[in-house]
């Protein structure tokens, strides 16, 4: 895999009125910690002189420039924090310190130093019919870090102004990320969980400014927003909210509102204001999220077993899948797992009704289940019923895709008129037969809203050169590196290209996603690890790795468990968010479903109202389609959990009076496995892994990866660039020695 590091000269300065740069130039603040005050002074946007506003009259928003979100950054380029504020919420730009507007949105010429004055009369009611002040606004938090990679610092995107929300844009240290030390030696940092906590910092910082006056917004409503690795962290931030076990890497970057007392407790009491202040969210959406990685490989290899037709790479990938499958099997079994039908509006006992508490697990009876190679159990009949329920939702809403192309069933397309004619029903049943071409409404592009997707702040594309052989993340040509399976459906049907995109790329041009054919994490290679020449060097060397993370950081901790949010939903020292969403491509290769379904059933348990999205024909990091948007989710929580605000639902879909321009269908007739009956969707288990593993683009181990993958190079160490970390690879590869050495690379012999 490509690699680019990210390299800071750690130096000190004097500091300007007791201000820390956090732009352009790689300039860091003291090491040692510094008092409560002090953090407090320096990181009061007041006290900045150097922060500037620029007016953008387009959205009618102001944007912060990225100012430092701690006091002791390691490397300030990708420690800051901006900030877009609605126009509607500010008078104007006080430049002198009297407190009152000197530069207004209507006198505006250039960036402006200066301090924000807060019209607390006005309000925004948006498209939706919410209505937001500058004292109750929503405050969305985008994480960055596509591929865990480090986030550069950029300015907050103007993309949620118009809905009357705060738009907070954060830079993290990542994955390879290297500082210099004093003694002029390099070193590596930004592994876990440094990638979480500056995200944490950054909130620790905008909530601080609201207290202080000097920002609009709510700091009961923050949400965290991504994709990809940044909906991973996305969701770890709301699963991990104000949870102990981070404080110490707060306290060490010099973040306001968390300090150590003496005795070794901590204090999150701000001195000015005693007020408290939490890192944590209200709510989350997260696209594509890839967590947990604890039990990513399992699952994606459980997954992947399920489908008696799929070809694995190797004969010994496909053992390998087999003995994770059975250790996935134990895994879910010895976690006693429950779930409310009604919370999850789902029968999954099959009596009618939607009332009983049903226990998951997952039973193996090789002649019961022959279909799924001996697997099943109500654990999978969840999981079975969770797609047919989204798939559903998909076909009951194809109303709102009023730019499609519609035809009959010779293939001719359908005039206006007839178009203008056709049922809610009608529409599904072409749907499965595949009698459509998609139009933008049912895209599956990217994000949308402006979310992090190694874009711009505006969905622009990142200046810097990328790895020769990555794709223009933009491409809509939807093909797969060469290589990648083909894709053809359960039936036999080919996949309409709506195949996730199998490459993204950060703003700093690393190869993140998944990586190409030719790597060994691919699914199209044949070699089992291209570094290691026996099994037994392998095995050592997981066993080192793995040994060294146990040891514990040098707080102590296991690293990888701090990155998993399983260990954190419903802990008692976690402040559980209100609500999460979590969209996944149906389709997408990048993550088993596995995982998002296990994060809902842990937050529903913990009393979090947690929703998942399967999106039918999506791919990695889906756009939002068919009616939906993170702003009405937004805008329909806000009316559902906040006294007096409006409830919110969405508009009705428009009648569709022309037919699309496609000149020939281009839909997957899916028809022959798929019924649709009373508005009923009913398949089997058998095909819905057929349906996953079509999109199948990594090889097993998908994440912990032989020959190291991108997610290894998140759990290295300051003197080892990555680790393996997957203690249930590690099991399964030392109870299995005999048979696996034996097929280990068995290709090349």
């Amino acid at each position: 895999m490509k690699r680019k590091q990210i390299t800071a000269m750690i130096t000190t300065m004097t500091m300007v009125l007791g201000i820390t740069a956090c732009g352009a130039g790689n300039v860091s603040a003291e090491q040692e910690n510094k008092e409560q005050t002090e953090i407090e002074s320096i990181l009061n946007i007041s006290n900045n002189d150097e922060i500037t506003w620029s007016y953008d009259s387009q959205s009618d928003s102001w944007t912060m420039s990225v100012t430092c979100a701690v006091a002791n950054p390691e490397l300030p380029d990708y420690q800051g924090v901006s900030v877009n504020v609605p126009g509607a919420y500010v008078k104007g730009i006080d430049t002198d310190g009297d407190g009152t507007e000197d530069v207004t949105g209507k006198t505006y010429s250039e960036e402006v130093n200066g301090q924000l004055v807060i019209d607390d009369s006005a309000k925004i009611t948006n498209a939706n019919g919410q209505t937001y002040t500058a004292s109750t606004a929503p405050v969305i938090i985008n994480t960055g870090a596509a591929g865990y990679s480090a986030q550069e610092n950029q300015k907050a995107s103007s993309g949620n102004a118009a809905y009357g929300y705060i738009n907070v844009a954060c830079g993290n240290r990542g994955k390879q990320s290297t500082a210099t030390d004093e003694n002029g030696e390099e070193y590596y940092t930004g592994d876990a969980p440094l990638c979480l906590v500056d995200q944490k910092n950054a909130i620790r910082f905008v909530k601080y400014n609201i207290i202080l006056g000097n920002l609009p917004g709510n700091t009961e409503y923050f949400v965290s927003t991504g994709g990809s690795g940044g909906g991973a962290h996305a969701a770890m931030v709301a699963a991990t909210s104000d949870n102990s076990d981070y404080f110490p890497y707060e306290v060490e970057a010099g973040a306001v509102g968390i300090y150590q007392n003496e005795d070794g407790t901590y204090s999150e009491t701000i001195g000015s204001e005693n007020t408290e202040i939490s890192d944590g969210v209200w709510g989350c959406v997260a696209y594509s999220a890839i967590t947990s990685l604890q039990e990513a490989d399992m699952a994606m290899a459980f997954e992947y077993y399920l489908d008696t037709d799929y070809e694995f790479n190797t004969d010994f990938q496909k053992k390998l899948a087999e003995c994770l499958s059975k250790e996935y099997m134990e895994y879910i079994n010895d976690q006693n797992l429950s779930v409310s039908e009604s919370a999850v509006d789902i029968d999954i006992n099959g009596d009618g009704d939607k009332d009983d508490v049903v226990d998951l697990t997952i039973e193996y009876d090789v002649e019961k289940y022959a279909d799924t190679n001996g697997y099943g159990g109500t654990y999978l009949t969840l999981y079975l019923k969770e797609f047919e329920k989204n798939l559903e939702w998909y076909l009951e809403n194809l109303d709102y895709a009023d730019d499609w192309t519609w035809f009959d069933s010779d293939g001719n397309a359908l005039s206006d008129e007839s178009v203008s004619q056709m049922t809610t029903e009608e529409k599904a049943q072409a749907f499965l037969e595949g009698r459509y071409a998609k139009g933008e409404s049912g895209q599956n592009a990217g994000p949308g809203d402006g979310m992090p997707d190694g874009n711009g702040p505006d969905g622009n594309e990142m200046p810097g050169e990328k790895p020769d052989g990555i794709p223009d993340r933009n491409d809509s040509d939807g093909e797969k590196p060469d290589g990648a399976p083909a894709g053809s459906m359960p039936g036999g049907e080919t996949s309409d290209g709506n195949a996730q995109d199998d490459l993204v790329t950060s703003g700093m041009g690393d190869e993140v996603g998944t990586p190409d054919a030719g790597t060994t994490q691919s699914a199209g290679i044949k070699t089992d690890s291209s570094n290691y020449s026996s099994y037994e060097e392998m095995l050592e060397s997981y066993e080192s790795d793995i040994a060294s993370i146990e040891d514990g950081d040098k707080y102590g901790n296991n690293i990888v468990d701090l990155y998993n949010p399983i260990n954190y939903i419903g802990d008692e020292d976690t402040e559980s968010p209100t609500w999460t969403r979590i969209v996944m491509g149906a389709s997408e290769g990048d993550m088993s479903l596995f995982a998002s379904m296990n994060m809902q059933i842990a937050w529903l348990n913990s009393g979090t109202d947690a929703k998942l999205e399967w999106q039918w024909d999506g791919g990695h990091v889906p756009s939002e389609i068919l009616g939906e948007s993170l702003a009405l989710y937004v805008d329909e929580m806000y009316g559902q959990y906040v006294e007096g605000a409006v409830e919110v639902t969405k508009a009705a879909a428009q009648t569709q009076t022309e037919n699309g321009t496609a000149t020939e269908a281009t839909g997957t007739n899916i028809s022959s496995w798929v019924s649709y009956e009373n508005g009923e969707v009913n398949f089997t288990l058998k095909d819905a892994a057929s349906y996953r593993t079509k999109g199948a683009s990594k090889a097993t181990p998908g994440f912990d990866v032989m020959d190291y993958g991108q997610e290894t190079y998140e759990f290295g160490s300051s003197t080892q660039d990555a680790r393996h970390f997957d203690k249930y690879v590690l099991k399964v590869l030392q109870e299995n020695a005999e048979t696996l050495s034996e097929l280990f690379n068995s290709e090349e012999k």
